[in-house]
């Protein structure tokens, strides 16, 4: 997987949920981390006080696993895949130039051409057996949920080291994987403070942090000799989750079933091509079909799904270069004027439909949502409009069936000058931090830190600007519109002053 620098009716990108076109590689249904009731019932909700020193200071690393780029547990890896079931492969685990290390053809690759065949008995799954049963008997009695429950497992069956069948596996992940999740809060303020993915990740960190603390309340702590704390504890859940949003797979021919499919979460990303990992019923294998044709050398590459740059660093911890990924989008944050007349009766309509005074909404280099033009119809919507603030706060809803396409040529220029202001005032903020990352003080101690920071400060950099060219590509767009409604406007009155002079 990529270890390193890794119309459009959209709706709006709910935190820990990406809603994809058509089944893809890891097209997670991101969990709402929450525990079902046994003895009792387990919530997984914290507040960011309770974060405590997890969220400022630098992560410690996991006592297994390898770094980033080693290939130093691959030949072991390899040869327990194929004495555990793996048959001959075409591809073979090298350092490669995009992703650190990856997956490389042994052998010509034709367009087309089926590749891995990795049997279930290779899957780690919510089913798999535990080295550790009474773990695993503990965790099914009080219905703990699949993400929860593999991030468990991953760490008990990391910590039984060699006792463990998936130790040759486990020692081949990376012990500190790129993710936001390794990202200090302090780290996230400097760097991704013009982004709305910075939120995101926030939110992301905080929802770790209590599915741990409830899982250390509810049940860890009232068995403390199978989950001592030396092992179950908050970084051992961090490396956990980020394995996990990294790593884990939706199969949909195998009903939606996540897994863990080691092998194939050594492919890399690539936007240029559109196959996915699936599970074939007549080779009894996740599979994926070239969709082009590879030399012996080149790298093999998948597609983790239509991802944005944003969602590509959220959870894998890379950002593709500026302009290669069709998916790219920025959210624009909208927010209604509380000096507005009608603000209260405004912001009661957007409630009724599951929205706030505040959204974001997505857009892309070819254009935006529905959705989001009639938000901004209602942002500028006069009092005599009040009767249809309920309708237009509907079309701005993504839950809603109502018409979208809702068209008021009355308020039109306004709402499009309330999309553009909103625009430039995004495209100042990221203007500042470029303008501002040239001079950034990256002086520390530690050359491991420093190396780090620049490396933060680079995908940081590569993020906002791939984001600041939507917005550049929509705020050309809005002037334009703009220019010609209101040059429109004059020669519509130029004509009727000529007509009323000819009748004078």
């Amino acid at each position: 997987m990529a270890e390193a620098s890794r119309i459009f009716h959209s709706t709006l990108f709910p935190t820990l949920s990406l809603q994809l076109s058509k089944p893809c590689y890891n097209s997670h249904v991101y969990p709402s981390l929450s525990l079902k009731k046994a003895p009792r019932p387990v919530q997984c909700s914290v507040s960011t006080s309770e974060t405590k020193s997890t969220s400022s200071n630098a992560t410690q690393e996991v006592p297994w696993g390898c770094d980033i780029d080693s290939l130093e547990n691959a030949e072991a890896l390899q040869k327990w895949l194929s004495d555990s079931g793996l048959p001959p492969q075409k591809m073979a685990i090298d350092k490669v130039a995009v992703g650190e290390r990856g997956l490389v053809a042994l052998k010509n690759v034709r367009k087309g051409e089926k590749l891995l065949f990795v049997p279930p008995s290779l899957f780690i799954t919510a089913d798999s057996e535990w080295s550790s049963p009474e773990a695993g008997q503990v965790l099914k009695q009080y219905s703990v949920p699949d993400w929860p429950l593999l991030a468990t497992y991953l760490i008990s069956e990391a910590s039984a080291q060699k006792s463990s069948r998936w130790c040759n596996y486990i020692s081949a992940l990376p012990r500190q994987p790129y993710s936001l999740l390794y990202w200090t809060r302090a780290e996230l303020d400097r760097y991704l403070e013009a982004s709305q993915i910075r939120q995101r990740a926030i939110e992301r960190v905080t929802d770790v942090i209590g599915t741990y603390n409830d899982l250390r309340l509810r049940i860890f702590s009232k068995y403390p000799d199978i989950f001592p704390e030396e092992v179950f504890n908050m970084e051992t859940f961090r490396w956990s989750f980020g394995i996990l949003f990294s790593r884990l797979v939706r199969l949909p021919s195998m009903n939606g079933k996540v897994a863990l499919v080691p092998w194939a979460d050594m492919l890399n990303h690539s936007c240029e091509v559109e196959t996915f990992l699936d599970y074939d019923k007549s080779s009894q294998g996740v599979v994926f079909t070239t969709d082009r044709a590879y030399q012996p050398g080149e790298q093999v590459f998948i597609s983790y799904g239509k991802k944005s740059n944003g969602e590509l660093l959220l959870s894998y911890g890379f950002v593709p270069k500026e302009g290669t990924n069709p998916s790219d989008l920025v959210e624009l944050p909208l927010s209604l004027k509380k000096s507005d007349r009608c603000y209260k009766e405004k912001l009661e309509a957007l409630k009724k439909h599951g929205l706030s005074a505040s959204q974001c909404y997505p857009i892309q280099i070819t254009g935006w949502p529905l959705e989001l033009m009639a938000y901004a119809y209602l942002a500028v919507s006069p009092p005599s409009m009040s009767k249809q603030f309920d309708e237009i706060a509907a079309a701005a809803s993504n839950k809603s069936t109502i018409k979208k396409d809702l068209r008021y040529p009355d308020i039109e220029e306004k709402a499009l000058q309330f999309i553009l202001d909103s625009c430039e005032s995004s495209i100042s903020k990221y203007s500042k931090f470029l303008q501002a990352s040239g001079s950034m003080d990256l002086d520390v101690t530690s050359p491991k830190q420093l190396n780090r920071r620049v490396f933060l400060k680079q995908l940081a950099v590569d993020l906002c600007t791939s984001e600041q060219r939507i917005l550049f590509r929509a705020e050309y767009i809005l002037r334009r519109r703009l220019r010609d409604m209101r040059s429109g406007e004059l020669r519509a009155l130029r004509i009727f002053d000529g007509l009323r002079n000819i009748f004078k």
